[in-house]
This record gives structure tokens, C-alpha cells and sequence, in this order.
């Protein structure tokens, strides 16, 4: 039966309703949807390879020979494993099979067999534990470059693969939907020949030809959703413009330090779209203690003096309540009005909030989650900012900016973000970076501790408190486990507790109840607690400059980024501020990265390391951000090719901005796919 690239993956030789459910997890729902899950290796079981030149503890293809077979009648027992000798014309290894009694019979002295394993040295003998194996000529044959999927579990690479094999004939089926001129100029295979060749390699050349097809296309269609998108906010109907005649001088002279240059050059930016007439989208990263708050404080003293009101979100109650505490200080001076909108804001004040909001009397509202309900209503919203965007789901800015009439729109981050990949992420936004840091500060010093050094670590913070500072202690779990060798912050603060009776421990983490967790925060930030054990909620959200010293626990449990976020919880004066890692137990991962802290307090290099290590999905996960899973492509590997189609998808939108153009059919339905509900394509 010849099977069409729309039909259900059912009619594929093998895929009964409960393969057809685990295949739908892989979002596999169609013959083309088969056809495009493609491999994120390959095996190379082209090349044979004599026994004796065959090199241990890797993965070899052989040929050889059975000379004799020796069993028992427990074979089912593990420690009476079959053992076959296997030889050709260098020497002889012998196959091992744990409750392999199935197998006596298959292997036939006399009979050439290929297999395909690791070989190890035992006791002088070359052995192979339960290789792959197929007789020789065989139609199961292992050799030949093999795909490895990424499958999820019930699914076999053997199924896979003989499902891909099934739906084979339909890849001809694929036309090309790129302009000849695309193709020509990027030197291009056809789809067809791309996938066929990514399923079933012949030669490596062939699969580098086809995957660099399949990534271009990928990254073609990534980048003309993104422009579309980008386009569409920029194109909006007239948005707020604040002309530049109104001052921010006031705000600026009372201000207890001057602007560094990093502050002013994106201040310039911020006011440059401010004063232009369609929305500002700026996303303002800077590392820990750059000065966004400031930057985001004179866009909202700008909007209101132009007669516009303010608004800006935070992740947390206890970030929030930290805005409003500075927002008061440096604008209420001013004559500005601010107020906070949280969950925890009932009854008559918020009855009282929304009704002054409603009517003007608020010009700056800061909140949580909770100001982007339905009964939150301005008068004129002038400007949104967002503090830490990636921690809110994809669409609440937009709720956010609805509140308004193409109000502007500012997104702050203290995550660093490697440019590439921050021009993907906010790929509708436009990117200011604050790359200075205020004057006196000093550098954090970062040092790599083991368990054997822990006491000499508490003597440490118990010396700094005699000298009136306070110290962050943090671990990767609230409470002991079995399983995780690993210590827990209750464990921490009962051992610095006891140690130390003098000192004033308190204990923050997950399992508490915000207001709890709240409460202990703010005795911290009071100074009533010295030492603040907790586990990692305290990554954003509390600034207590006389805090200097950082421990981290168990470091090799953390990725690099959360590291650096921990780390920028202290140095926030001009006392000299000190991170401890003490590491459990330094895999090759663990030592790069302790390495890296501590020779390095910058964050955006960090971000470009941790990217290398682990990858944009596993930092951020596509989800939070609204960029779309991709299938082949990899953000970090293939910067060169995403530069390459962003130009031919700028082109492609000039000549068409909505897809239109019958020959863009193909390149609209795949944006539709890959965005799904975070585009509107107008008809």
C-alpha cells in the first residue's frame, strides 16, 4: 500500500493504537511528521575491523568465525554465562551472554557471524559482552551507518528504524518549496534527498549535505516567524511617545550616585524609542548589580512626567516588595504616587488600589502575577517593564500590554544571555546591554573548598560576623535523602547552629509557606539574622548589601548560570565580598565549571560556557521562552547557518510581509506548525 506524507501514522506497517500514543508524544501524528523526526546520531558499522587491531572500550564492527560454544544447563544462572569463541584471520575474541540459555542454538560452529560491541581485556582475554549479532549476509545484517533516535520509552531504535524504512518510498513525495535563487546561492540539496539520506546514509557526505539542508530550513522558518512577529509589534498603530523636551533631570540630581557608562548608553536607547511613535520592546540585560533598576526607575519617572502612569512586574512578592521599597525612595520624593498590587493585596485595599489605578491617582503600580487580571484597569499606561522575564510563562507580557494602548514595553533580565542566542529568545525585542558596573565595587573572589574543609569555612563566616557582616549558606535540597549524596539546608543549619551558638541562624526554603519564607527574609535584610541557610529561592529576589560572603554547597549540583546568580547575592557594596564552592564529589562537568567561576566573575562569558555545556533547551527550556522546539537544528553549532537565513528571510518578508505569495505557501504553513499559537498570521 503506497502511503501519502498526510496519512495517520497508523497505516505505517507496525504502529498499532499503543505505538501510535507513544509516537504522539514525540509529536509524531503523520507520515511526514515520521519523515521529519530525524536521527541525533549515527553508528558508523561500515568499516570492519580485524579483532586484534580492534581497540578496547569502544564500539567496533567484526567478522569472524565460531570455533567452539560452551554452555550449561544453568545458563540461566548469571555467574554460568554462554560463552562463544569467535575468530578470523588476526585472533579470536570471546562473546559472552548473561541468561542467554535462547542463544545455545543460534551460533553455529562453522558460521561466520557480524557483531558489533565494545571489547575489553579480561585476565590477558579479548571479551565482548552481549555484542549485537546477525549471521553473515543476513537481512538483518548490523553493518552500514545506522541512525540513532531520540526515542522515548517503549519505542526501540530497531522500530524505529524499520517504521522509517516503511514510509521510505514517500519522502519523493516532498517538493522544494525554496526559491531556486535560495537554493542555488546556499548550495542546497532537494528535500527529498536530504531526508532520504538522513534516515538511510550511505556516506557520511551525503548525511552532512542533508542535515545542513534540514538545518537551514529549520532556522529559515525559525527566523521568519520571529521577524513576522517582530514586525507585527513594530507595525502596530501608533504607540505612547514621550518627547525628549520631557526632563529626567530631577530625577537624576537626586540620585545618590552618578550614571556609569554602561547605565547612560542604554538610557540613551531606552529614550530614543521613547520618543519615537511606534512601541518600544527593549530587553535590558546586565549582570548582577549593573544598575537596571535605575534605568528602569527613569523610564517610569519619563512616562509619568509625561503624563502617562507605570507599571512593572515582578516573579516574586518579596522581589516586588524589594521594587516598591526603592521605587518609594527614589520617586514618591518626586511627587510620584506608587503602590503595590500582590496576591496578598485583599479586600478594601484593593478595592481602594484598582479604584485610584482606574482613575489616575496611582502613577506607578508594582506587582506579581496578580496585576495581570481582568479587573486591573489604568487610565493611560504609558510604559511596562517586567523584571526577570524568563521566569514568566510566554504569554503574560502580552496580557500585560494590553492594559494599555501600544503601551511601551521594557524587559529586564540579571541572566546573562549570549547575544546569539538572546537575539533568538526575544527575538522581538530589541537588545541593550548594561557592560559596566557601578564604581567601588570590588570584584567578588571566588574560591573551590572540599568537605574536608568545611570547619575552616564556618570559622570564616562565624569572623565575618564579628566584623558586622552577614553570609548566605546554600543547599541543593530542603531535607536529607537516600538517595542524593548531598547535604541538606536543614542539616546546615542544624550544624551551624549548634556549632556556632552565638551566631543568629535563621533557615529559608521551598517547602515553606511564602509569608514564612517572607518573614525570615526580612529579619535577614533587617540584620536580626546573620547566617541565612536556605536552598536556592533566595537566587532572585533579596538584596542585602551587607551581605559578603556566599557558600555553596554541594556546588557540582548546580549549572553555571545558577551559580552566578547565587554568586551576584553578595558584592553589593564596597566591602570586600568572598564565594566559597564546596564540592561533594567533581565530575569533568563539575571541575569546568568550578574552574570557571573561579577565574571568572563575568557573566555573559559564563553564559557563553554553560551554552557550550549544556545546551539552550536544558538553560532556559523552550517552553518558558515561546521559542519552538527545534528538531535538527542547534542554536549553539549553528550560529554561522542562522546567520546565513536571516537575510533571506528579511528578503523573503519585504517582497511578501504576510506570506501570501502562493510560492510562500509552504514556508506560511510551516511557521503556522512551528509556532503554533504564539502567531497570528493575517489572511
Amino acid at each position: 500500500m503506497e502511503l501519502n506524507l498526510k496519512d495517520s501514522v497508523s497505516k505505517v506497517k507496525g504502529v498499532g493504537p499503543k505505538k501510535k500514543e507513544l509516537l504522539s508524544h514525540l509529536h509524531i501524528e503523520t507520515v511526514e511528521d515520521l519523515l521529519g523526526f530525524f536521527p541525533r546520531k549515527y553508528e558508523d558499522r561500515s568499516q570492519v575491523t580485524s579483532i586484534m587491531e580492534a581497540p578496547f572500550d569502544r564500539d567496533v564492527l567484526i567478522c569472524g568465525k565460531v570455533v567452539s560454544r560452551k554452555s550449561s544447563a544453568s545458563a540461566y544462572n548469571r555467574k554460568v554465562p554462554l560463552r562463544i569463541l569467535v575468530e578470523d584471520n588476526t585472533g579470536s575474541v570471546e562473546l559472552v551472554f548473561f541468561n542467554a540459555k535462547y542463544l545455545q542454538n543460534y551460533f553455529l560452529v562453522g558460521q561466520e557471524y557480524v557483531l558489533f560491541g565494545k571489547i575489553t581485556l579480561n585476565y590477558g582475554r579479548r571479551q565482548m559482552a552481549h555484542p549485537e549479532f546477525h549471521k553473515l549476509g543476513d537481512k538483518d545484517d548490523v553493518r552500514g551507518i545506522l541512525p540513532v533516535y531520540p526515542l522515548t520509552e517503549g519505542i526501540t531504535q530497531n522500530q524505529m528504524r524499520s517504521w522509517q524504512m516503511a514510509v521510505k518510498d514517500a519522502a519523493e513525495q516532498v517538493e522544494e518549496w525554496l526559491p531556486n535563487h535560495v537554493v542555488m546561492d546556499n548550495h542546497l540539496c532537494s528535500p527529498a534527498y536530504a531526508i532520504r539520506n538522513i534516515h538511510f546514509p550511505t556516506d557520511t557526505q551525503k548525511v552532512k549535505e542533508s542535515r545542513y539542508r534540514m538545518v537551514f530550513e529549520e532556522l529559515l522558518v525559525l527566523q521568519t516567524g520571529l521577524f513576522y512577529i517582530k514586525k507585527g509589534r513594530s507595525s502596530q498603530a501608533e504607540g505612547v511617545s514621550i518627547p525628549k523636551t520631557v526632563s529626567v533631570e530631577p530625577f537624576l540630581k537626586q540620585l545618590p550616585f552618578d550614571l556609569t557608562p554602561g547605565q547612560k548608553k542604554v538610557w540613551d536607547e531606552i529614550e530614543q524609542d521613547l520618543a519615537a511613535h511606534k512601541p518600544m520592546n527593549r530587553l535590558v540585560q546586565g549582570d548582577v548589580g549593573s544598575g537596571k533598576t535605575a534605568v528602569a526607575e527613569l523610564a517610569m519617572y519619563k512616562a509619568v512626567k509625561g503624563g502617562y502612569q507605570a507599571v512593572m512586574m515582578a516573579p516574586t512578592e518579596l522581589l516586588a516588595k524589594q521594587h516598591l521599597a526603592s521605587l518609594r525612595r527614589d520617586l514618591e520624593p518626586l511627587g510620584l504616587h506608587v503602590e503595590l498590587l500582590s496576591s496578598g493585596t485583599r479586600g478594601k485595599e484593593r478595592t481602594r488600589i484598582l479604584d485610584e489605578l482606574e482613575r489616575g491617582k496611582i502613577d506607578v503600580l508594582v506587582g506579581t502575577h496578580a496585576i495581570i487580571q481582568p479587573d486591573v484597569r489604568f487610565r493611560k499606561l504609558g510604559i511596562v517593564i517586567t523584571d526577570e522575564q524568563h521566569r514568566f510563562g510566554v504569554n503574560q507580557r502580552a496580557l500585560l500590554t494590553e492594559k494599555g494602548q501600544n503601551p511601551n514595553v521594557l524587559v529586564m533580565t540579571a541572566t546573562p544571555i549570549p547575544r546569539t542566542l538572546a537575539v533568538i529568545l526575544f527575538g522581538d525585542l530589541d537588545i541593550s546591554v548594561i557592560d559596566t558596573m557601578p564604581t567601588g565595587r570590588k570584584p567578588i573572589r571566588t574560591y573551590l573548598r572540599y568537605n574536608d574543609a568545611r570547619k575552616k569555612v564556618y570559622d570564616f563566616l562565624a569572623s565575618q560576623v564579628a566584623e558586622g557582616r552577614q553570609c548566605y549558606v546554600v543547599a541543593p535540597l530542603i531535607e536529607e535523602s537516600e538517595n542524593l549524596d548531598c547535604r541538606s539546608a536543614e542539616e546546615l543549619y542544624e550544624e551551624i547552629s549548634k556549632g556556632y551558638p552565638k551566631l543568629r541562624v535563621g533557615l529559608v526554603h521551598g517547602g515553606m509557606k511564602q509569608d514564612e519564607k517572607d518573614a525570615v527574609m526580612e529579619k535577614f535584610a533587617a540584620g536580626a539574622i546573620d547566617i541565612l541557610v536556605s536552598t536556592v529561592v533566595i537566587e532572585v529576589g533579596i538584596d542585602v548589601a551587607n551581605a559578603t560572603v556566599m557558600v555553596i554547597e554541594n556546588c557540582e549540583r548546580f549549572g553555571l548560570a545558577q551559580l552566578h546568580q547565587l554568586r551576584g547575592r553578595v558584592g553589593r557594596s564596597d566591602k570586600q565580598s568572598h564565594c566559597i564552592l564546596i564540592c561533594g564529589k567533581e565530575t569533568e562537568v563539575a571541575a569546568k565549571r568550578n574552574e570557571l567561576m573561579v577565574n571568572s566573575t563575568d557573566g555573559f562569558t559564563i553564559a557563553e560556557e554553560d551554552l557550550k555545556l549544556r545546551g539552550p533547551g536544558e538553560i532556559f527550556g523552550t517552553r518558558q521562552h515561546g521559542l519552538p522546539e527545534l528538531n535538527i537544528a542547534d542554536l549553539v553549532k549553528h550560529v554561522d547557518i542562522l546567520d546565513q537565513v536571516k537575510d533571506v528571510a528579511k528578503d523573503i518578508l519585504e517582497e511578501d510581509p504576510y506570506l501570501r505569495d502562493p510560492d510562500n505557501q509552504v514556508l506560511r504553513d510551516k511557521v503556522k506548525k512551528m509556532f503554533g499559537e504564539n502567531i497570528q498570521l493575517q489572511l
